[in-house]
């Protein structure tokens, strides 16, 4: 599970000024990966209360059906929704810098 994210390309491409993105396409790529780690942490914490249930029949019917997803991905996935959890903030900060290196020109 190495090669799959280059949160550390970007953060060096963007650093030395080699990645540069226009400030709409920049802005709307980050609010997109915004939500999405926002999505991932909350399968995070939803894991989290999965992992110290006693099980599904214990836990209120509102919520089974995200646990269920969480919990499938999970078993599809192993450690991917945390592996992406620590990557996608990398391209985040990428974006920042390579908007900003775009600004300053």
């Amino acid at each position: 599970m190495g090669e799959e994210f280059a949160g550390e390309t970007f953060l060096t491409l963007a650093s030395e000024g080699r990645l540069v993105v226009a400030s709409e396409q920049a802005d709307s790529l980050i609010a997109d990966l915004e939500r999405t780690i926002a999505e991932l942490n909350e399968r995070l914490s939803v894991l989290g209360h999965w992992r110290q249930a006693p099980g599904l029949d214990q836990m209120p019917a509102a919520i089974t059906g995200i646990v269920v997803d969480a919990v499938f991905a999970d078993q599809l996935s192993p450690g991917w929704i945390e592996h992406a959890a620590r990557e996608l903030p990398k391209y985040v900060t990428a974006l920042r810098l390579a908007r900003q290196t775009l600004a300053a020109d």
